[in-house]
C-alpha cells in the first residue's frame, strides 16, 4: 500500500516538473490520515526576501476556461455552456470525471493522487446514515444526495458518456453516479479562487459584438460585463493576494497547490504572477509564506480555502 502511494507520488512529482511546475521550498509528502500535504523544505535562509516556496504555470490550473479550450472536450463543452445548460463549477466537475475514466488521460499522474472516497455523510452507506435520521446533518444529506442524484440522471451522466465517446479507448465506459459524487466533492474540497490576469481569461478582442469564454470586444469594461464565467469580487478571499487591479476571479484547481491542507490560521498564500516578476515564470500562480520567520524546516504548509458552501460543507 505504502510502495503503491509512493509510486504515484513520484509520478506526480515527475508530471508537474515536466509541465513547469517548481517546488523551491517544499516537498509533498503523506501525512497520515489527511492523504498528502505540502511541507516546507527547509527553514527560509537569513536575508530571504521572496518567500516563494512553490510555482505552477496556470496552464496546469484546471478552470472553466481550461476546459472549453481542451482539443478533446471543448467544442462540445463551449456549445453547452453558451446556451446555459452547463455553469462553470459543473464545467470542471464534468472535465475531472471525462478524464478520470479516460485510459490515456495526459492528467492521470495528477488524478491519481486524488482521493477516491470522502468521510463525509454524503458517501454514508444507507445503514451509516439511518444512523443518523432525525438529526440536521440527516435532512441536509438527505436533500442534497437527491438533488446530486436528480442533476446526474437528467444530465451529467449523457453528457460525461458524450464527452467519453469523443476519444475511442473511453467509448465504451459506463459514468457511474459514484463518479459524479467524487468529482463533487474533489470540487468543493479543493478549489481555489485564482486571480486571473484579464488576458489570461480574455486573450484577445474581436471586431464585433459576439463575445464567448475567450473573445471580448474591449479589454477595459468591468469583468462582470464580459462572461458568464462566475467572475467574483477581488476580496472573495483573505488567503489570496493579487496586485493586478483587472484580475479575474475563477474557481478552479492548481495541481501542487491544492495538496496543502486547510488551516484558517493559514501559514501561505497564493497570488497570480501574471509576466514573471515574482518568480520568474510568466502566467504562473505561486506559494508563498505569510511571513517567512515564523516557518521552520519540514512544517507543514496550510493555506485557507475561506468559506464554502452548503456543498462543501457535505463534501
Amino acid at each position: 500500500m505504502a510502495a503503491a502511494a509512493d509510486a504515484k507520488l513520484e509520478s506526480f512529482l515527475q508530471w508537474l516538473q515536466a509541465n513547469g511546475a517548481d517546488l523551491r521550498g517544499c516537498t509533498i509528502r503523506a501525512c497520515g490520515g489527511n492523504g498528502f500535504g505540502v511541507f516546507s523544505a527547509a527553514a527560509p535562509e537569513p536575508g530571504a526576501t521572496d518567500g516563494v516556496v512553490m510555482v505552477v504555470p496556470l496552464d496546469l490550473a484546471i478552470t472553466p476556461m481550461r476546459v472549453l479550450q481542451d482539443p478533446l472536450v471543448g467544442p462540445r463543452c463551449r456549445a453547452l455552456f453558451e446556451v446555459g445548460d452547463v455553469d462553470d463549477r459543473l464545467l470542471v466537475m464534468l472535465f475531472l470525471m471525462a478524464e478520470r475514466r479516460r485510459p490515456a488521460s495526459l492528467w492521470k499522474p495528477y488524478l491519481d493522487m486524488l482521493p477516491s472516497t470522502f468521510g463525509s455523510s454524503l458517501w454514508f452507506t444507507e445503514e451509516e446514515l439511518a444512523e443518523l435520521e432525525g438529526t440536521t446533518l440527516y435532512r441536509a444529506t438527505v436533500i442534497q444526495r437527491k438533488s446530486l442524484q436528480s442533476t446526474f440522471d437528467a444530465k451529467v451522466k449523457g453528457l460525461v458518456e458524450e464527452l467519453l465517446h469523443v476519444d475511442s479507448s473511453a467509448s465504451s465506459v459506463e459514468v457511474l453516479f459514484e463518479d459524479f459524487l467524487w468529482a463533487n466533492s474533489i470540487f468543493w474540497t479543493r478549489a481555489l479562487n485564482i486571480p486571473l490576469p484579464h488576458s489570461y481569461v480574455f486573450p484577445g478582442s474581436c471586431g464585433d459584438q459576439t463575445r464567448t469564454a475567450d473573445d471580448v470586444c474591449n479589454s477595459s469594461p468591468p469583468a462582470h460585463e464580459e462572461t458568464d464565467i462566475t467572475a467574483m469580487d477581488n476580496t472573495a478571499n483573505d488567503n489570496s493576494r493579487s496586485s493586478n487591479t483587472e484580475s479575474i476571479w475563477v474557481e478552479g484547481l492548481v495541481p501542487g497547490i491544492d495538496f496543502c491542507n486547510h488551516n484558517i490560521k493559514a501559514m501561505a498564500t497564493w497570488e497570480v504572477d501574471s509576466v514573471g516578476n515574482a518568480t520568474g515564470v510568466p502566467a504562473s500562480m505561486y506559494l508563498m509564506f505569510a511571513d517567512k520567520n515564523l516557518v521552520e524546516a519540514g512544517a507543514e504548509i496550510y493555506i485557507n480555502y475561506g468559506n464554502k458552501g452548503n456543498e462543501a460543507l457535505l463534501s
